[in-house]
């Protein structure tokens, strides 16, 4: 059976459990503010290159939560990749397919990829994006990761470190909901996913901004044995 047509990892989770209330709202007003109050992504273009970089030229690549597509949807494009990036954000999507016009763009929720007839693809980017979800869907949303990517596949995937489960907090003049995990569990998390983590790095990180916190982002590159 291949991975397109195993049960997908959301068929027996809960949707009515899934709340998404004020998340892309929030998103929608900060627009092109979001690159001014995090200009440095030191860490996400380290990781992004190394997943454009070990991809061969022309590989599918899905970015989840893509934001304004900078800089990794266009790190991917500029190097031949073949991009989709996907954002619950409308505005987030307008802005990203103005920045990246090589790439494709759509608003869609990452509960309904599986179910949207997209096939597999040859690398994974979600940086930041899983955090957005609560803790009992982020190893469902992993294992659905792992079902869109073909054997061999790469991952490169960012989360904050932190110890919180769907914990609203100022963001932007906005309030959004996050979750986060110590780095420890982070990994057991992806290796139970039947994720094989390649290489790890901590990166310390301090927003522009007086709302929004330092923090420490975790990168994990990974594989799909």
């Amino acid at each position: 059976m291949s991975s397109t047509d195993a049960p997908g990892a959301y068929e027996s989770y809960d949707r009515s459990r899934i709340d998404r209330g004020g998340q892309a709202e929030a998103f929608d007003a900060i627009g092109d503010r979001y690159d001014e109050a995090f200009p440095h992504k030191e860490g996400q273009l380290v990781s992004g290159g190394w997943l454009a970089g070990s991809l061969p030229e022309g590989s599918r690549v899905l970015d989840i939560g893509c934001g304004t597509g900078l800089p990794t949807a266009r790190q991917l494009a500029e190097a031949g990749h073949s991009v989709l990036g996907v954002d619950l954000s409308d505005e987030m999507v307008r802005i990203a397919s103005a920045e990246v016009p090589q790439a494709e763009f759509r608003v869609m929720d990452l509960a309904d990829l599986e179910s949207a007839g997209l096939g597999t693809f040859d690398g994974v980017a979600a940086f930041f994006s899983l955090l957005m979800l609560p803790k009992d869907e982020i190893p469902v949303a992993l294992r659905m990761v792992h079902g869109l990517l073909r054997p061999g596949g790469l991952l490169a995937l960012s989360m904050v470190e932190a110890d919180v489960d769907d914990c609203t907090i100022p963001f932007l003049g906005n309030s959004i909901r996050v979750s986060g995990y110590l780095r420890e569990e982070l990994r057991a998390l992806v290796e139970e996913a039947g994720l094989e983590v390649e290489t790890e790095d901590a990166y310390s990180f301090a927003p522009a901004t007086s709302d929004v916190a330092p923090e420490i982002q975790l990168f994990l590159n990974c594989r799909r044995p």
